[in-house]
C-alpha cells in the first residue's frame, strides 16, 4: 500500500492558517479567545513552532518560507484582535441590558486616601534642603545619551554604561538617542547651563534601570539628585549636609560610613552607608546580611562635567551626592520589600 506523501510546507500553513481562523471565529467569550492566541501564539504555540523550523529548511525556501510565516502570524493577530473586539462590545452591551440592580442608587462612600510615603519623604527632603538655600529643580524622565551619560564623563566605550544599558526608546529624527534616565545625575549639566556659580540645586524623581528585582532593587525607583558649585567646597561641606539631611528625615540619630567609591562624574568619589534601620544592624534580607545599607553615593564633581555644565575647573568646584530616595523611605518608616513602594497595594498604602 502506497505511503500518503508528506505535506508540503506551503499547504501546511495554509492548512494551519484555515484551522485556526475558524477557532478564532467560533470562541464565543474573550477567555476562550485567550486560549486560542496562547495556542496559536504563544512561546509554545503551533505558529511560534512553525518560525522555529525556517533553520531546518534548504536554503533557497528560506527566504520565501519566513515570509509566509510572517504573513500567517500577522493573520492569526488581526483576526484575534477583532474578535477581541467584537466580544468586549457583547460584554458592554449585555451589562448595560442588566436592569437587576438599581442605577439611581448612590455610589459607596469613598474611603479618604493617603499622602504616598515616597511623595511624604521628598516633600520632607525638599523642605531640609530649601532651608539649607538649594533650588528644588523637576528635570524631564526622557534624557538625551549626552545629558545622561557623556555628559557625565560616560563615553559610549566606558563599562559604566552596562550596568546602565537601560530602557532606549525611539526619538524623533535629528534628535540623537534618548532613553528613560537611569539617575538624576543627568540634572547636573542641565543645572549648571541654568544657573550662574555659585548656586546649590536638588533634582528628585524616578529613574529606571534594568534591573533584576529583589528586596533593596528596583527596576523603576527614586532619587534625589544634588549640586552645589562654588569657589571653595570640600568633602566635610558635603558630609556636615548629608548629616543634616538623614537626622531630619529619620528623625533620629543614625550610624553612618564612609567608604571610597567610584563613579565616572565625581573624583574623589565615595559610598555613604547607614545602618540598616530595618534590622538595627542586625543583618536583613534588605541589607543583604550587611547590617549597612548603601544609600548616598556621592564625591566631588569630577572636573570633565564642569568643563561639560561651561564651567573652569580652575576657578569653580562642587560636590554632589545620588540619594536612594526609595530606600530612604524604607529606612524612615521600617519597610522590607522596596517592591512595595510602587505596588499599589491600597493595603500596604493605608498605612501611611
Amino acid at each position: 500500500m502506497a505511503q500518503p506523501q508528506p505535506l508540503s510546507w506551503q499547504q501546511e500553513l495554509s492548512e494551519a492558517a484555515e484551522r485556526w481562523l475558524v477557532a478564532i471565529a467560533a470562541t464565543a467569550e474573550l477567555q476562550a479567545l485567550r486560549q486560542v492566541e496562547v495556542e496559536s501564539l504563544g512561546k509554545k504555540g503551533e505558529i511560534t513552532g512553525l518560525t522555529r523550523r525556517l533553520a531546518t529548511l534548504p536554503n533557497e525556501d528560506k527566504r520565501a518560507y519566513g515570509a509566509a510565516v510572517g504573513e500567517l502570524k500577522t493573520r492569526i493577530e488581526q483576526a484575534i484582535s477583532t474578535q477581541r473586539t467584537t466580544l468586549e462590545d457583547l460584554v458592554i452591551t449585555q451589562e448595560l441590558a442588566d436592569t437587576s440592580f438599581d442605577v439611581t442608587l448612590p455610589p459607596a462612600p469613598g474611603r479618604p486616601g493617603h499622602v504616598h510615603p515616597l511623595s511624604q519623604v521628598q516633600a520632607d527632603v525638599e523642605r531640609v534642603f530649601e532651608t539649607m538655600g538649594f533650588h528644588v529643580l523637576d528635570c524631564p524622565e526622557v534624557e538625551s545619551e549626552f545629558d545622561n551619560f557623556e555628559a557625565l564623563n560616560i563615553p559610549g566605550w566606558h563599562p559604566a554604561r552596562e550596568m546602565q544599558d537601560t530602557f532606549w526608546l525611539q526619538a524623533p529624527e535629528g534628535q540623537g538617542r534618548q532613553l528613560l534616565r537611569t539617575h538624576t545625575s543627568a540634572g547636573q549639566v542641565r543645572a549648571m547651563h541654568q544657573f550662574a556659580p555659585p548656586f546649590r540645586a536638588i533634582f528628585p524623581g524616578k529613574v529606571y534601570r534594568y534591573e533584576a528585582t529583589d528586596a533593596s532593587h528596583e527596576h523603576t525607583f527614586h532619587q534625589v539628585e544634588g549640586l552645589m558649585i562654588d569657589r571653595h567646597v570640600s568633602v566635610g561641606h558635603l558630609l556636615d549636609s548629608m548629616r543634616t539631611l538623614l537626622s531630619a528625615i529619620l528623625r533620629r540619630d543614625v550610624q553612618v560610613r564612609l567608604r571610597p567609591g567610584y563613579f565616572p562624574f565625581v573624583e574623589p568619589g565615595f559610598e555613604l552607608d547607614i545602618s540598616c534601620q530595618v534590622c538595627a544592624g542586625a543583618g536583613c534580607s534588605v541589607c543583604k546580611q550587611s547590617g549597612w545599607l548603601e544609600l548616598l553615593p556621592c564625591g566631588l564633581v569630577h572636573p570633565q562635567v564642569l568643563r561639560m555644565g561651561g564651567l573652569d575647573p580652575n576657578e569653580w568646584q562642587g560636590w554632589a551626592f545620588g540619594l536612594g530616595l526609595s530606600r530612604l523611605v524604607m529606612m524612615r518608616f521600617g519597610v522590607p520589600d522596596v517592591r512595595l513602594l510602587l505596588s499599589g497595594d491600597a493595603r500596604f498604602l493605608g498605612q501611611f
